[in-house]
């Protein structure tokens, strides 16, 4: 399959490749991406990791990450899971960093792990071997053994296959409810949501926490926000208040608001710490 690779190398932050890849076709609605990363870094790097609508593993091929979060002490990771939650994280590592980030739908994660997704969202990250066992151990050892990041690529299609053929999916009212959100674009009022599948709200709430991890609000308004990260990526820094109407914030004070609690720092300054080549948001 077709991968996307991005180089950049700078006396700032050393030498840094990506590696892009979609996942197999079969995986389509589980898994939204893979991407392999290599920083040659040569002292300390900061980056800060904004609120996501998606969960993220992090398969560690390298020295750990340090991450914490407003109210997460920060501790050394190796490979680690991060859930859908209502706040930012800080990581560092000093010299270089390699590994592979996994981006799956909530729903597909909940397939991957088979747990309640809001005991992921309780906390900032989970270490992997928490959740998967001897099975998380196994899986780095062969990414480590592979000649390339494409072989890794077909290591983690086969892995995901096997665990989502043999997982309960997800509840048909659940999957509707998560696509008429993102469809539009966080901005669906969850009383209007539970109408339109014909239950109370608590039960979707009750269901959205089972298998996606938030409540259906918190849900929307995470991808309200990445909504509204994906736009500014692009903007020059001179539609601030456009795109605060465009996504659905009263204004741009709001959006304003919502940046500093869900990625710890103002538009402005989001925009400003933007990394060359897509490698993140950095940290001062």
């Amino acid at each position: 399959m077709h991968s996307r690779t991005v180089r950049h190398e700078s006396a700032a932050f050393g030498r840094l490749e990506r590696v892009e890849r979609a996942p197999h076709p079969r995986l389509a609605g589980v898994v939204r991406h893979y991407c392999g990363y290599d920083h040659d870094g040569t002292g300390l790097t900061r980056r800060r990791e904004v609120a996501q609508d998606e969960v993220t593993i992090i398969l560690s091929l390298g020295p750990l990450l340090r991450v914490g979060g407003p109210a997460h002490p920060a501790q050394d990771y190796g490979s680690f899971v991060a859930a859908l939650t209502d706040t930012y994280a800080i990581t560092q590592h000093e010299g270089p960093l390699r590994g592979i980030e996994v981006d799956l739908s909530p729903l597909g994660a909940h397939m991957v792990f088979g747990v309640a997704m809001h005991e992921l969202s309780e906390h900032l990250v989970l270490p992997l071997v928490d959740l998967l066992g001897a099975e998380a151990i196994a899986l780095v050892d062969r990414l480590l053994e592979a000649a390339d990041w494409e072989a890794r690529f077909r290591i983690l299609d086969r892995f995901i296959a096997h665990r989502v053929e043999h997982a309960r999916h997800p509840s048909p009212d659940v999957d509707w409810a998560w696509r008429r959100l993102r469809a539009t674009g966080g901005l669906l009022a969850v009383g209007q949501l539970a109408r339109e599948l014909g239950c109370s709200r608590r039960h979707l709430t009750a269901r959205f926490r089972e298998q996606v991890g938030p409540a259906p609000k918190t849900v929307a308004r995470l991808i309200r926000f990445q909504r509204t990260v994906r736009l500014l990526e692009r903007d020059d820094g001179g539609r601030f208040a456009e795109i605060a109407q465009r996504c659905g914030y009263y204004d741009q004070a709001h959006m304003n608001r919502e940046f500093r609690e869900l990625a710890g720092a103002a538009p402005g300054e989001f925009v400003a710490r933007l990394l060359p080549g897509g490698f993140g948001v950095g940290v001062d």
